[in-house]
C-alpha cells in the first residue's frame, strides 16, 4: 500500500484499503462502482459506492476585446439554465488543452491563438474519482462550426471579466465549475492588467 505525501497515519488516521471493486450501474457518462474497503487496522469495513467518471476540462476563452465566452445550458440534475464556460468530457488519451480547445469550438464555434492548463481540481473526491482541468485559451474569435452532442442545446455570450466576477461574487453564477474556473483565472488576468512600472 502507497500512502500519501505527509502519511497521515502520523496524525492517526488509518489508511483504507480497498478489498474489492464491484460495477453496479453504468450510466452512459458515469459509472456507478461498489468498493468493499476495511480500514487497515482492521477494525471497521463497509461498501462505498464511488461514481467512476472521466476526467473533464472546463475552458476559459478570452477574445482580445477581454471578454469571456461563455455559454448558458439546461442541467438536468438541478433542472435550471445556468452560465457556464464551455466544458467537457476529456476523451481517452486525449491532453487536457486539447481537450479544452475542441470543446471550445464545439460548443461555442470559437477557437484561440493559444492555450495552456492553469489549474487541476477533484470535484467531489467524497463521491467522484476524477479531474477537472482548467484550460487557458487567448485570443478567441468565432469562425469555426459548433458540433453540439445530441442532448445539447447551447447560448453563447461575450461578457467582460469584472461582469462575471460580479455575478461570481452576488450569487448569480452559482455554478460550482465556474466558480472554480474564476478562482483560477481572475488573479492571473488582474496580475496582466497591472501597468508596467519598470
Amino acid at each position: 500500500m502507497q500512502y500519501p505525501p505527509g502519511d497521515d497515519r502520523d496524525a492517526g488516521l488509518e489508511p483504507w484499503n480497498i478489498l474489492s471493486r464491484e460495477e453496479v450501474a453504468d450510466c452512459r457518462v458515469f459509472k456507478v462502482m461498489r468498493h468493499r474497503c476495511r480500514i487497515e487496522n482492521g477494525s471497521r469495513e463497509d461498501d462505498f459506492y464511488v461514481i467512476d467518471a472521466p476526467d473533464w476540462v472546463v475552458v476559459i476563452a478570452v477574445t482580445s476585446g477581454g471578454k469571456l465566452v461563455m455559454v448558458r445550458q439546461y442541467r438536468f440534475g438541478c433542472e435550471d439554465y445556468f452560465l457556464e464556460f464551455p466544458a467537457g468530457v476529456i476523451d481517452p488519451g486525449e491532453d487536457p488543452v486539447t481537450a479544452g480547445l475542441r470543446e471550445l469550438r464545439e460548443e461555442t464555434g470559437f477557437v484561440a491563438e493559444k492555450a495552456r492548463l492553469i489549474g487541476s481540481v477533484h470535484p467531489n473526491p467524497a463521491l467522484q474519482n476524477n479531474t477537472c482541468h482548467y484550460v487557458l485559451a487567448e485570443g478567441a474569435i468565432s469562425g469555426a462550426n459548433t458540433e453540439w452532442d445530441e442532448h445539447e442545446q447551447i447560448e453563447t455570450s461575450l461578457l467582460p471579466v469584472e461582469e462575471i466576477m460580479k455575478q461570481t461574487r452576488d450569487g448569480r453564477i452559482n455554478h460550482a465549475l465556474a466558480i472554480n474556473a474564476m478562482h483560477f483565472f481572475y488573479p492571473l488576468w488582474k496580475q496582466d492588467q497591472e501597468p508596467d512600472l519598470g
